[in-house]
């Protein structure tokens, strides 16, 4: 089995048929984790995972990107889509009081992302700022609840490394940055999340370096769908994720399976029986 530890069935693009999605995924022997961008999509999240007795999991996070108001590009497969963002204060008793249900397994997504800016330098200082603020306090309410963390970062990985604590449990989401960051980020105890992307940008060095028990697999869906799959990203694409990766790495499909569906279960706290089906 696997599991693909950050989906999106919980956005607009799967309003009409997330229950569906869902069905065949976990009919395709897979599990996953939907993670929230803001408290809508964390809410939802939620209330997705509340239907399934196992196999359906939730993170709840304000994304970097929501922290201002505007318009910024997405990446779906080879298009550029235009995304509208409201702004959102982060409300720390809020959050906390949605994570008190036992399918909350992380906080997430959260981090800094420097890819899209505001145009004036003051007004790009003061954003890197407020995500900073908003960074540390989302940490701060996953340690309260002691849950990992899910971590989003675009060109900002050194200012992330700089401001994590020297250990931390959690997974770099959609890694894209060197080996010397991967490193760093592996020395503080977290995993590394390989999805589509390593489609998309060679990634072969890090991943054949990066152990196999230090990374878990997940879509990103419905962005980011892998080669050999057509239109939009579904939790089942995971697969190509880790035939890849097991090619990269000259170890069969069955070991990428297996040891990564361990590395999310340890990562997350899953239910342990799980496990039975991994050995």
């Amino acid at each position: 089995m696997l599991i693909d530890t950050h989906a999106h069935v919980n956005f607009s693009a799967f309003k009409d048929d997330a229950g569906q999605v869902i069905k065949r995924t976990l009919s395709g022997n897979v599990w996953l984790v939907n993670v929230g961008s803001q408290y809508s999509t964390s809410k939802r999240a939620v209330e997705m995972a509340k239907l399934y007795p196992q196999g359906v999991y939730a993170a709840i996070g304000l994304h970097p990107v929501h922290l201002s108001e505007g318009i910024f590009k997405a990446k779906i497969d080879a298009e550029e889509v235009e995304v509208e963002t409201r702004e959102e204060e982060f409300d720390y008793q809020r959050y906390k009081a949605l994570a008190q249900s036992e399918k909350v397994v992380a906080i997430g997504e959260i981090g800094l992302d420097y890819w899209y800016k505001p145009k004036s330098k003051v007004k790009q200082v003061d954003f890197k700022e407020k995500q900073l603020k908003v960074f540390l306090q989302q940490m701060d309410l996953a340690r309260e609840l002691n849950l990992p963390v899910i971590l989003h970062c675009r060109v900002a990985h050194q200012d992330l490394i700089n401001n994590l604590p020297d250990k931390v449990k959690g997974v770099v989401h959609c890694f894209t940055g060197s080996w010397l960051q991967a490193q760093q980020y592996l020395n503080k105890g977290l995993f590394l999340g390989f999805n589509g992307i390593i489609f998309k940008l060679d990634l072969d060095e890090i991943i054949a370096q990066t152990p196999l028990d230090k990374m878990v697999i997940e879509t990103d869906c419905p962005y980011l769908t892998p080669t050999g799959a057509e239109g939009r990203n579904e939790p089942l694409y995971v697969k190509y994720v880790a035939e890849k990766i097991a090619k990269i790495k000259k170890v069969s499909y069955e070991e990428v399976s297996r040891v990564t569906t361990k590395n999310a279960v340890k990562l997350f706290n899953l239910h342990e029986s799980i496990l039975s089906s991994t050995n």
